[in-house]
């Protein structure tokens, strides 16, 4: 049974998600003040978490700082900011999704599945070659690792699924449309407007220079080449 942590202090809110979820069958806990949601999350005993942005003691941007990189399972961020930028901020952070408070709590149950079964293929998933580099980024698609001129970086599961599509499709020109169904998945929910987003964080972690990006390139009006240089 899949554990899903939900951190956020309106206890109405997560009584609702706790319900909905349990009667889809995940065993769910529940923290509502952000410094002991950031040591629960830490346990690393859960395949999912929840987290509002406005938590008291640490906020939930906070806590995607400080966890993001030692945790590789999915965040969804629940908030009532509906802001572009602060989903811009979820997501630079690595959050996997982000939910505007009101929502259907059906919806939250089927973004929870869609995260979950998303992850459990990409666990799953063998590579035939096992590695493959170019520019010197070589990627691992059995042991999910990046290394740049053979040293590691890290990467969040959006992140390499989206450099491994564009390093399987080298010198192709792939609109925003393309990367979002063939990553997420064609009825996946999502936002293809965060694709820029992972991109220029992907570039940020393999380019020399992410501000003239020679490996991923824009093609302006159409989408984004990955280049064998």
């Amino acid at each position: 049974m899949n554990k899903i942590l939900i951190i956020e202090d309106d206890q109405q809110i997560a009584a609702l998600e706790k319900d909905f979820l349990e009667m889809n069958g995940f065993e769910v806990a529940i923290e509502t003040d952000g410094h002991k949601g950031l040591k629960e999350a830490m346990t690393g005993d859960y395949q999912l978490i929840i987290i509002d942005i406005m938590l008291p003691n640490v906020n939930g941007y906070d806590i995607l700082m400080m966890i993001r990189d030692k945790l590789n399972i999915p965040f969804i961020v629940v908030s009532a900011r509906s802001d572009d930028m602060d989903k811009i901020k979820g997501i630079e952070l690595g959050a996997d999704d982000y939910m505007t408070k009101p929502f259907n709590p059906n919806e939250l149950v089927a973004r929870v599945k869609n995260q979950l079964s998303r992850y459990d293929r990409l666990l799953n998933m063998k590579s035939k070659q096992g590695e493959i580099e170019y520019n010197g980024v070589l990627i691992n698609e059995e042991s999910r690792r990046v290394y740049v001129n053979k040293e590691e970086v890290i990467m969040t599961t959006t992140e390499f699924d989206i450099l491994l599509f564009f390093m399987k499709n080298p010198d192709i020109v792939h609109s925003k449309q393309t990367i979002f169904e063939r990553v997420w998945g064609e009825d996946e929910y999502g936002d293809i407007g965060t694709v820029p987003v992972y991109v220029q964080k992907i570039r940020k972690k393999i380019e020399k220079d992410y501000t003239r990006p020679k490996i991923i390139e824009t093609v302006w009006g159409v989408g984004y080449r990955f280049n064998r240089l």
